[in-house]
């Protein structure tokens, strides 16, 4: 008999589906407003260049943990579409609910990452 997908996650994900989609939209805005000001410290004193590249480095940072989010919010909509989302991908157990409420760009279920976690 073939197990049902989702653990019934993926029908309900209606409302995290719009979530989603509204943090990457708020994400992929957030990286073209640094992409566009990170030119303007352009002809700055040179005896800050210790803080520009701290502000630099912080900048980058920032723009990685966007991107990582952007990736994980379509990584968690293209499960949706396909019918995996709320099912862990390391044991395929049901994720569970409350988990999925709290953090709904998780992939694993608690027993898995709490594996993942102490490695």
């Amino acid at each position: 008999m073939e197990r049902r997908r989702g653990g019934g996650a993926a029908r309900g994900a209606g409302g995290r589906d719009r979530a989603l989609r509204a943090e990457v939209e708020e994400a992929e805005q957030e990286l073209f407003e640094r992409g566009r000001a990170y030119g303007d410290g352009a002809g700055d004193d040179q005896a800050d260049a210790g803080s520009a590249t701290w502000e630099r480095e912080h900048e980058l940072s920032v723009t990685n943990n966007a991107r990582d989010l952007i990736d994980q919010n379509t990584h968690a909509l293209d499960r949706i579409a396909d019918g995996s989302y709320g099912d862990c991908e390391s044991c395929g157990t049901p994720i569970g609910k409350m988990r999925l409420q709290a953090f709904p760009r998780a992939t694993l279920c608690m027993s898995c990452k709490q594996k993942q976690e102490r490695r």
